[in-house]
């Protein structure tokens, strides 16, 4: 993929993009993904030391961290992007978009693959962490937020902690449009009323813990 393509790919994606000039100066997504080029290359050469110095200074210019050995597609827009971990054996695949915020992650002390496959063109909104050795399926839409741990058929949108299934079939949200992913469970009756239930009993069990803070005081 050349620079000229990639540039283009997010001139086309974000509307706040007013020239190639901007986005090659000030674009982080893109200098992080340009440093993960090199740094990939020198670990595939078995120069992990150096792999990982060249990825540590992309964090410490982009607040992004890329690890070496995580295979990226093409295309790949990082928006915004502090806070953005992909780990090692991670893998994105193409026209895939991330924002802020999110982590491509392993669970624990696992070996081999541990990290996540993403399938082609997947959205990923604000704040979300996908975790382990599953696969995002082409086409799927991460609501903000979510905390994704088990595998996502292709075309589905994925919500909530955890994350689940709240459409199976795409229907039409803008490549840009991560808010309206992040609210497609909140409609949902059930869990609306479990929830309220849950902070009713919260709030609750405060007014009790204050008022016997306060027979003690009073004691």
């Amino acid at each position: 993929m050349s620079l000229r393509e990639h540039i283009q790919t997010i001139k086309r994606e974000d509307p706040a993009a007013k020239s190639s000039l901007e986005i090659l100066l000030c674009y982080p997504g893109l200098h992080a993904v340009l440093f993960h080029r090199l740094s990939h290359r020198l670990y595939k050469q078995r120069l992990y030391v150096v792999a990982r110095l060249v990825s540590h200074y992309a964090r410490l210019l982009t607040g992004i961290e890329i690890h070496p050995g995580a295979k990226i597609g093409q295309r790949l827009f990082i928006d915004h992007g502090f806070g953005v971990v992909i780990g090692e054996t991670a893998e994105v695949g193409d026209d895939v978009l991330l924002y802020q915020g999110v982590t491509l992650g392993g669970t624990g002390g696992e070996r081999g693959k541990r990290h996540p496959s993403v399938g082609d063109r997947v959205v990923i909104g604000a704040g979300a962490a996908v975790l382990g050795n599953i696969e995002l399926g082409a086409d799927v839409k991460v609501g903000a937020g979510s905390v994704v741990v088990h595998s996502v058929p292709a075309g589905a949108t994925v919500v909530g902690i955890p994350g689940k299934v709240v459409k199976t079939r795409d229907e039409g949200l803008g490549v840009l449009e991560h808010g309206r992913v992040a609210a497609c469970g909140e409609s949902e009756p059930a869990d609306l009323e479990q929830v309220n239930d849950r902070i009713r009993e919260l709030e609750a069990l405060i007014r009790l813990l204050l008022e016997e803070r306060v027979g003690q005081a009073r004691g």
